[in-house]
């Protein structure tokens, strides 16, 4: 195996609406900081790999056009997927195993503002039995909340607590959509109040991966990607226990996170409901420093929020805050897909 390391990271401020700008406007701010944090030019990355939504955008192949914000010319090796850019991230780092490349840039982005989210989302379900339905994302994650509650797990007071703790932390955060003192607000739907939600809104994200001496040669103190896999769940909400979250817990144990001790995780919990299910399923004590960034209750710009983690817990590495993090990205209803990454610093465990 290839060493692999995040060497630079960039987002966007993060904002409830950016009517003003096109995808194409939003990115290129991003893509420049990346690539100036570590001094190359598009002609030097090796591969590029972008995660967005067609959905989102409501046109076909829209993502061709955000790489209008990467250059036309000169002819890159480019790729996407249709999912948050966690798993554009995952595509790259296995493209630089592969020895094909030794440096990847990897984008993400998305814009909530010009449709109805919760109407979207609906199209991620099943087609036949539970699409049909119309269970909106909100309605579905307070069904998982609700059998959390049930289940003993937790409680009404304890979610608001979590919304708290998450929105102070984003205080520190110049990015983050909600930070501060934040209402909980009425149900949206019980027991999930508008606090246990994440902010609707826009953003877009990137990180540069390099192998090896390169990596060293770009960055003080990279981010080693010491391990990384993704697990998905059963389809059909109706075959799953929504209290527990096995997929997370696999791809934990393959990317290594049991081995030693973790002294940050960044998680994509959404929902303050889910934070109590992927804390169980990673086993994090209260030692952990969970979502220093606010995490996505603090800002969640779809398809982009999941790649956030990895480069907010790679940051914290970065700066000397952190040497051995765990980040984690899901997509789809209730945690359906879960990817989980192990990253270190220079000589961690040594």
């Amino acid at each position: 195996m290839r060493d692999v390391a995040i060497v630079a990271f960039a987002q966007t401020d993060h904002l409830r609406r950016t009517d003003e700008l096109s995808e194409v406007e939003m990115l290129m701010p991003v893509l420049h900081q990346v690539l100036d944090a570590t001094g190359l030019r598009t002609s030097d990355i090796g591969f590029t790999c972008s995660g967005s939504s067609d959905y989102l955008a409501g046109r076909a192949f829209s993502f061709t056009m955000a790489l209008d914000g990467v250059g036309a010319h000169p002819p890159i090796s480019e790729s996407h997927v249709e999912m948050d850019g966690a798993w554009a991230l995952y595509e790259a780092w296995v493209k630089i195993q592969t020895g094909e490349a030794d440096t990847a840039l990897v984008y993400a982005y998305g814009k909530s503002s010009p449709g109805q989210v919760r109407d979207v989302l609906t199209r991620q379900l099943d087609p036949y039995y539970t699409g049909p339905l119309w269970p909106d994302s909100v309605a579905l994650a307070a069904l998982q909340a609700q059998a959390l509650i049930d289940a003993g797990d937790t409680d009404e007071s304890a979610l608001a607590a979590i919304a708290a703790r998450s929105r102070a932390d984003a205080s520190d955060n110049p990015h983050a959509q909600l930070s501060g003192e934040v209402s909980a607000g009425d149900y949206l739907v019980q027991p999930l109040r508008a606090g246990d939600c994440p902010p609707i809104g826009d953003g877009a994200a990137a990180v540069i991966l390099a192998a090896g001496d390169t990596a060293r040669a770009l960055c003080a103190r990279p981010a080693w990607i010491r391990g990384i896999d993704h697990r998905i769940e059963a389809h059909g909400l109706g075959v799953r226990e929504l209290t527990q979250s096995p997929s997370t817990r696999i791809a934990a144990e393959r990317a290594g996170v049991f081995e030693r001790p973790v002294d940050t995780a960044e998680l994509h919990a959404p929902f303050t409901s889910q934070e109590v299910v992927l804390r169980k399923a990673l086993g994090l004590g209260d030692d952990v420093r969970v979502n220093p960034s606010g995490g996505a209750l603090a800002a969640n710009p779809l398809m982009a929020a999941g790649l956030i983690r990895l480069g907010e817990a790679a940051a914290r590495i970065h700066r000397g805050e952190s040497d051995r993090a765990l980040a984690h990205a899901t997509s789809g209803p209730c945690l359906q897909q879960n990817l989980v990454a192990v990253l270190e610093g220079e000589n961690a465990h040594a």
